[in-house]
């Protein structure tokens, strides 16, 4: 594990010093804990435009799942 430097607005210093209290934690904990978040949220955002540049240049045509439509099932709703 790196030790790291951050600079951070006192405002958000004060806010986090109120959380990691009320979680138990420490700073650094919840700080790891937010970056591995955003982090992963940052990776579904890139898939998901990947995903959309995929239907962009290829769309689906109408028919194209069509032979699954008799396979579906819905449950009793």
């Amino acid at each position: 594990m790196k030790t790291i430097q951050m600079t951070l607005d006192d405002e958000l210093v004060d806010e986090v010093d109120r959380v990691v209290k009320k979680l138990r934690t420490s700073r650094s904990a919840f700080t790891r804990h937010a970056l591995r978040a955003a982090i992963a949220k940052e990776n579904i955002k890139r898939l998901e435009t990947k995903h959309k540049k995929g239907y962009e240049k290829k769309p689906v045509s109408k028919t194209e799942f069509s032979l699954w439509e008799s396979e579906q099932e819905w449950g009793d709703l």
